[in-house]
């Protein structure tokens, strides 16, 4: 009888003994989800996702072991967002980190309750994002990329290495929310300096091979593309096509120079979006995104490629050279 009531206690102790592991298991917080919205395709943007990650690393949470990443990707269908925005939300993500203005647009229109981080190259208060830089208030906080703002340096840049040029053509999407924006700072910059502005349209494929095609017709002096994740996604079509007419072009990121575009100068994209990382792992430690002030990238780069320079027949001057952040031969 003593034997049978030890062997029942052992078994009564082992069996609550292998539930204590469990039940502590149960009681471990969840794992954080953030959702990772863009409106581009991930092929195109590798490099933006590996500098957002790098950015959660360097505040201790690493993808698959601290926090889980869920990505939306738009594939350049602005009108795909809001249903992808509204699936983050139902899925309750402690954090939407929204990349593109209309990421960033159809993450504000999904939700008032979860924080928003957003890499954006339009003016974060004037298309409503956030209430102020240093106070954003709301659930929105972000990363500002001042392309916008850069537009005139831009031109003064591409006019010194074309110092004859008279006319300019400015390659726009017309879905992009920015669009009215940046035609009205490339046409005032342009007539600043005594260059006549046209706008070239394109929201596809055979609209950018048309742009190229009245480029060539209105015998443009050059070309300004506009920040957008569509040309950004098109850039080698759009780099061949400026090479093929020989259109000396201004881009706005260096990754257009290193697949063969002439010049760029604008704000380093993966920083910006490191620094979207940083962010996001702010407010998972705690803080809100009303109390983040937004951050402006202030990394702005010069970058050349020679050698595009050279078979366009354009000499760069020692003035430019001077200034060139970085040199693609």
């Amino acid at each position: 009888m003593f034997d049978q009531l030890k062997r029942r206690e052992f078994i009564t102790l082992l069996g609550s003994g292998a539930t204590w592991p469990l039940a502590a298991r149960a009681q471990q917080p969840a794992m954080p989800v953030v959702g990772f919205l863009h409106s581009g395709s991930p092929e195109q943007f590798t490099q933006i996702v590996v500098a957002f990650r790098r950015g959660l690393d360097q505040a201790g949470y690493v993808e698959g072991r601290k926090v889980m990443i869920e990505y939306r990707w738009g594939e350049g269908l602005y009108d795909r967002l809001p249903a992808l925005a509204s699936d983050l939300v139902r899925r309750q993500v402690a954090v939407i980190a929204a990349g593109s203005p209309p990421a960033a647009g159809a993450a504000k229109a999904a939700t008032t309750t979860i924080p928003i981080v957003f890499v954006t190259g339009a003016d974060p208060v004037n298309s409503g994002l956030v209430d102020s830089l240093g106070r954003p208030g709301g659930n929105l906080t972000g990363v500002g990329l001042l392309i916008n703002v850069l537009a005139p340096k831009q031109l003064e840049v591409l006019r010194e290495l074309t110092p004859k040029a008279i006319s300019i053509g400015a390659l726009v999407n017309p879905d992009n929310p920015n669009t009215q924006t940046d035609t009205k700072e490339i046409q005032a910059a342009a007539r600043a300096l005594g260059l006549e502005p046209f706008v070239l349209s394109a929201r596809t494929d055979s609209d950018i091979d048309a742009a190229f095609t009245t480029l060539v017709e209105k015998q443009a002096s050059g070309l300004v593309v506009t920040s957008d994740v569509y040309f950004f996604e098109r850039r080698t079509q759009i780099v061949r096509l400026a090479a093929r007419h020989a259109v000396p072009t201004m881009y706005f990121f260096r990754e257009f120079v290193a697949a063969g575009g002439l010049m760029s100068y604008g704000t380093s994209l993966t920083e910006a979006y490191r620094q979207q990382g940083v962010l996001v792992a702010q407010i998972l430690k705690g803080a809100t995104a009303a109390d983040l002030p937004v951050q402006q990238a202030t990394k702005v780069e010069l970058v050349i490629n020679l050698s595009t320079a050279k078979r366009l027949g354009l000499e760069v001057p020692m003035s430019l050279l001077m200034r060139v952040d970085d040199v693609v031969e």
